[in-house]
């Protein structure tokens, strides 16, 4: 399937019933989904993570509110502490006002990098399981999406953040301008479907389950934790960037050894951006026969180079929400369900 077919594949299907609720993850991986947006509704963006400047996330807000959302900016964007958007005391309270504030639909982290982690275990989810929002982000920001899914239940979305949104809208590229769209079609409520190309490494076979994942760092180094995923009966993606194969090596043979990929409903693979292998030092497999590797023996449907990941075919997915992997010869899908 050529770029532009998938592009214009990307179909609102109708509006998902949404839900409520708080409590730990439900066995059967029941759905709890936060009111989806509507015109007037406001959106925070705050610096869970890395830092960045009000000048960067200039063209997200401007987006927003030309969606017809209203956009409150936390305490956080604009400091910085090292490589963090301030300290972590700072983040923390920026981020648990943003939970507590009832006015808030949605929570926008306006980047990624490093620093959710060392604030995960001191925020208060009380007030947000009694009125959940969308949390948005990827990458760093897979802590949250785990941790929510792990103890509450409650989807979020795993999508681009503000340092990803074109300074110049006019001059941005077709895929681009879909991804960023995807954002605001999953935050209104529509019923996502995404088309995606045949790989000759693919698994084929039809998954049905709640959708999980994020980045495989990030996943990994939750093994163990109050955050950790638990994956039965679910579809997981993974997508990293910035790693060695061998280090991809290493980390699925966690997700192997700790069980994470015995008793899902399908896998699916992202974009991973790989190290060159330092010569002399070559590895001696590709991704996916690092991944296949883990996989055999396993009956479920396994899928390469969905667009999820570190790249610009980064679209929006909703983590704890059922959805419907088709992964075939000819043609593979995902589609959300209710």
């Amino acid at each position: 399937m050529k770029r532009k077919d998938f592009i214009s594949s990307i179909i609102p299907l109708g509006a998902a019933l949404s839900g409520m609720g708080a409590g730990k993850e439900e066995p059967d991986g029941a759905v709890k989904i936060s009111p989806y947006l509507k015109m007037g509704d406001t959106i925070g963006i705050t610096c869970p993570a890395g830092f960045i400047t009000l000048a960067d996330i200039q063209p997200a807000i401007l987006k927003l509110k030309e969606w017809g959302f209203t956009v409150v900016i936390g305490d956080t964007v604009g400091k910085k502490d090292f490589t963090f958007g301030g300290t972590d005391e700072e983040r923390l309270k920026d981020f648990q006002q943003m939970l507590d504030d009832k006015n808030i639909k949605a929570i926008l982290c306006a980047r990624g990098g490093y620093g959710a982690i060392r604030i995960i275990d001191g925020l208060n989810f009380k007030q947000f399981t009694k009125s959940p929002k969308w949390i948005i982000g990827f990458s760093d920001i897979t802590v949250l999406h785990s941790h929510l899914n792990r103890n509450y239940g409650i989807a979020s979305l795993h999508s681009k953040m503000c340092n990803s949104f074109p300074e110049n809208w006019d001059l941005a590229e077709a895929t681009q301008k879909e991804t960023i769209e995807s954002i605001r079609k999953c935050l209104v409520g529509d019923k996502m479907h995404y088309p995606f190309v045949p790989n000759a490494k693919n698994k084929t076979g039809v998954a049905k389950g709640v959708l999980i994942g994020g980045n495989l760092k990030t996943v990994e180094t939750l093994a163990g934790s109050k955050s950790d995923i638990t994956t039965k009966n679910k579809i997981l993606f993974l997508e990293d960037t910035g790693e060695y194969l061998y280090s991809i090596d290493r980390m699925f043979w966690n997700l192997k050894r700790t069980g994470k990929l015995a008793e899902l409903a399908g896998l699916i693979i992202g974009g991973f951006k790989v190290k060159k292998d330092d010569e002399g030092e070559e590895f001696g497999k590709v991704l996916e026969e690092i991944v296949l590797e883990k996989v055999a023996g396993y009956t479920y449907p396994v899928c390469f180079n969905f667009p999820v990941g570190h790249q610009k075919n980064n679209f929006a997915l909703k983590c704890g929400v059922a959805h419907t992997l088709s992964v075939q010869k000819t043609e593979c899908f995902l589609t959300e369900t209710i």
